[in-house]
């Protein structure tokens, strides 16, 4: 294997190492990464994790999950040697001093063997309420040192609120530089969410129309046809609106709206993010009711199988009272994006699994055709798929053969399983490779984690302080409910279905087990 040049050798510590996200994705993503040569020619993970666990026992686990989730299926013997001997593991418990002096030793031991320091890159994949415990024991070990050597990342939810983002990061602040700090949005690594940097900054042709002249409106939907799995507990403590409406929906509304960066250097591609999410028009709380909608799933039916409600899952309240579904109207108030208004929906056990931004573009001022082609007439329109059939597509207005003036929509499609005739690495293998080389150009700052929850903070007042009445109020296998339709329709537009729908195929249940986790 030809490997990448790195800036430095790197140890990899993961806390968390026994849990689901380790298993299912970051040691998988990591074997592709060794796979392609992208990992550096001295690489180690430690994992850490308060389950005693033998160093083989981690090893099995982690070629379990590689062959059950990795991109490559299950790895060779040879190759997956050459990756096993990088993992090794180390019980610690979060309250234990004990535990972190032993992995400080370890970190020590693997450098003098190599002869030389490495950077140390901290993987944080434990529940939130553990942060601050494990970054304090950290300090006390002096694994906080040297600050030129050492990152850390974190999983989201960064924060509950406002206010708990703003105390996480003033916690970190006082231990680590923003620049070590690496907040993961793993939504930021899907390559079509890059591309749209890619296809907006990179072609000529449709950033000088991409403004509120020529503009209708947009559209992001984020539907996925699973439950909740096993994270009932997690889910009863965040909604829709805060699991993925906060992060996933705002930072592709941010990729959408923001304004040319000057160059692509990282602190420059995430101001001018920062620059959308403060234009976003704040929300009083007396108008949270006309710009939102909240929604939960009852039973229903999913590809022919009778599926549960929220309620009956395991881990939710019988009488819960939190969204799975989510449906705002934001405003962004700037000279490019004035009146233009930006809907954004989410939600759990939907149709289809599907994420998708809809840009509408506005009518013709006139149209010159004959009446009959009214009948036909669609307006303009650029989908980008994000998953799962990765691409873009625009719908034009074409004449139908025939005597006859007739107008239908047809549309130019770019797919990448077609274009490039290979996998899409997966997010978490992009995202791993940044950390290691540096490079915080996909991860979000604190200022920009901060403004996402001020967008959202009076909507979720004003949800906490006026609980439901209709809950449930959509069937799984819906595109929830009625309300949403009442939201853009009183602006007398209309939710896109979204595009090649037959082309969005369900999970099998290995793959639902996984996107529930």
């Amino acid at each position: 294997m030809n490997r990448q040049p790195m800036v430095a050798p790197t140890i990899l510590t993961i806390f968390g190492a026994g849990g689901d996200l380790t298993w299912r994705k970051l040691v998988p993503s990591l074997y592709a990464l060794h796979h392609d040569g992208s990992l550096p020619e001295r690489f180690a993970v430690i994992g850490v994790d308060q389950k005693p666990m033998r160093e083989d026992e981690f090893r099995d686990r982690a070629l379990d999950g590689t062959k059950r989730f990795g991109r490559y299926g299950a790895p060779s013997a040879d190759v997956w040697q050459g990756f096993a001997t990088e993992l090794s593991y180390v019980t610690a418990d979060p309250a234990d001093p004990q535990g972190f002096a032993a992995l400080a030793r370890k970190l020590a031991a693997v450098e003098r063997e190599w002869g030389e320091p490495a950077t140390r890159a901290f993987y944080l994949a434990v529940p939130p309420q553990a942060i601050q415990l494990i970054v304090h024991q950290m300090a006390k070990a002096k694994l906080t040192l040297p600050r030129d050597h050492v990152r850390v990342v974190f999983e989201k939810p960064f924060g509950h609120d406002l206010e708990s983002a703003r105390a996480l990061n003033a916690m970190l602040g006082s231990t680590f530089e923003e620049h070590q700090i690496y907040r993961i949005d793993h939504y930021l690594g899907k390559e079509t969410v890059q591309n749209i940097l890619a296809f907006r900054f990179a072609n000529g042709v449709f950033e000088p129309i991409w403004n509120r002249r020529y503009i209708d409106h947009v559209q992001i939907t984020v539907a996925e046809d699973v439950g909740i799995g096993h994270r009932g507990p997690y889910y009863e403590h965040a909604g829709a609106l805060r699991d993925m409406v906060q992060n996933h929906l705002l930072q592709v509304l941010c990729l959408v709206a923001m304004e040319p960066p000057v160059s692509f250097q990282a602190d420059e591609i995430r101001s001018r993010k920062v620059d959308v999410l403060r234009a976003i028009r704040p929300v009083p709380n007396e108008m949270v009711h006309e710009v939102s909608v909240r929604g939960q799933y009852g039973p229903g039916w999913i590809r022919g199988q009778q599926v549960p409600g929220y309620r009956a899952e395991s881990g939710v309240s019988a009488d819960s009272q939190i969204e799975t579904f989510a449906a705002v109207q934001l405003m962004v108030d700037n000279w490019r994006w004035q009146d233009v208004p930006f809907y954004l929906r989410t939600g759990k056990r939907m149709p289809v699994r599907v994420s998708e931004v809809s840009i509408q573009f506005k009518p013709v001022p006139h149209r010159a055709f004959p009446a009959p082609t009214a009948g036909y007439w669609e307006p303009n329109r650029l989908a980008l798929r994000i998953q799962p059939d990765e691409g873009m597509m625009l719908r034009l207005q074409a004449k139908l053969p025939g005597q006859e003036m007739r107008l239908s929509p047809v549309e130019m499609q770019f797919r990448y399983k077609d274009a490039f005739k290979t996998s899409v690495p997966e997010a978490y293998e992009t995202l791993l490779r940044d950390v290691m080389v540096g490079d915080a150009t996909l991860f979000m700052r604190a200022d920009q984690v901060e403004a996402a929850w001020a967008v959202i903070t009076p909507v979720l007042e004003v949800w906490s302080a006026v609980p439901p009445a209709d809950f449930p109020n959509y069937a799984a296998g819906t595109w929830g409910p009625r309300e949403a339709e009442g939201l853009i329709a009183k602006d007398g537009r209309s939710w896109v279905q979204p595009t090649d729908i037959e082309f969005v195929q369900g999970l099998s249940d290995e793959e639902e087990a996984a996107a529930a986790s």
